[in-house]
């Protein structure tokens, strides 16, 4: 498995918030309908993608997706109405179909601009042990 840096930020676990349409910016092309994040820091979110929601048939066949590391993707968040972009840091299959992406935010986004975002996100009611 390709190893990455860590993430800076500390973890905040967030309710369920939907992202939509996760784009590949190098293709141009929707490789994932959607996906939900389930944590965030001022560096970066945690998106849980169910293999159902892969649009290519080489992502829904495979166990793998480390080759997506570092790719540069964008996204939109449904419930803020902002769309968002960075790239993929980390990934994890973690069994039954269910892939964790660590997502990256892009350079160009400021720092304080990312705290605020991080708290504007509902806090969650359970923590998750995992991960990336």
């Amino acid at each position: 498995m390709k190893k990455s840096k860590k993430r800076k930020g500390k973890r905040k676990p967030v309710s369920l918030i939907e992202v939509c349409e996760i784009t590949s910016m190098s293709h141009y092309i929707v490789i994932a309908e959607t996906g939900s994040v389930i944590n965030a820091s001022s560096s970066g979110l945690l998106i849980e993608i169910h293999r159902k929601d892969f649009l290519t048939e080489d992502l829904k066949g495979t166990l793998n997706l480390d080759h997506l590391i570092g790719q540069e993707i964008a996204f939109f968040i449904p419930q803020m109405n902002i769309d968002l972009d960075g790239s993929i840091a980390r990934t994890e299959h973690r069994g039954n179909g269910i892939f964790h992406i660590g997502f990256q935010f892009s350079q160009n986004i400021p720092e304080y601009w990312r705290e605020c975002l991080i708290d504007l996100l509902p806090s969650g009611a359970h923590s998750f042990d995992n991960v990336l």
